[in-house]
Order: C-alpha cells, then structure tokens, then sequence
C-alpha cells in the first residue's frame, strides 16, 4: 500500500517539508529511525487525496497525534490516560517544541498504531475521541 508523506530528517532533525510516495515500510522505517533518536514529527495522508493529513509529533514516550481534516479545520486525538490531565508534555511540531496537557498525550507505541490504522483505512473517525481546534 501506498502512502504520501514527510517527516523529520533524522540527519538534520529538522521537518523536511517535501512529501514522498512510498509504502508503508518506508514510513515505518524513518518512523523507527526518528524514535532511536528519541523524538520526531509525521505526516501521512493518501496519495489520492490531500485530506485528511494525520500528524504525529513525538518525544520519548511521548506523543500528541493531530487531524487536519481540510485547510481550515484541526482537531485533536484525545489522549489515553497515559498522563494526568493536569500534567505538561513537550513535542515537536514541525520543527518547533509545543506544550500540550496530558488530556492529549497518547503512549508513542499506540500512537504509532492508530498512524498505521490510518495509512490502511485513511478514515480518523475509528481512532478515537477528537477535539477540534
């Protein structure tokens, strides 16, 4: 399957804004590499499509997973407990650190899979619980 989607440079750790076209394996590599390094930031959509974009930004075991379902509407996945709502995570977003409460913080490893769940289905509704922007 096929996907379209840009990433972090694991090189430069900054956002490389230029999409790719690859399979899944692919992503999921510069995903692993990104995550040996302990933080990174994704976007993935359809090579059919221009939206939905499905967003990760990561850091340690930490990660926030946004929606942008067209040019003017985002929303937020609503975390899994692995934090206490009133607790602050920090994760890249695109190239810049953001502060978000721990009602949007999700374990890495789920995030990552509701990402693959996405690549396969390109549907955001299933993944959960979001908030919009």
């Amino acid at each position: 399957m096929s996907v379209v989607w840009a990433a972090t440079s694991p090189e430069s750790g900054l956002f490389h804004l230029v999409e790719r076209r690859s399979d899944v394996e692919d992503l999921s590599d510069r995903f692993n590499d990104l995550r040996s390094r302990g933080q990174g930031y994704v976007e993935v959509r359809s090579p059919n499509r221009q939206f939905p974009v499905l967003t990760l930004g990561f850091r340690g075991d930490h990660a926030v997973v946004h929606l942008m379902s067209d040019t003017e509407r985002m929303s937020l996945l609503v975390g899994d407990g692995t934090m206490p709502s009133s607790a602050e995570v920090e994760v890249p977003i695109m190239d810049d650190l953001a502060a978000f409460t721990g009602d949007f913080v999700l374990d890495v490893d789920r995030a990552w899979n509701l990402v693959h769940d996405f690549t396969r289905t390109q549907a955001a509704d299933p993944l959960g619980e979001w908030r919009e922007l």
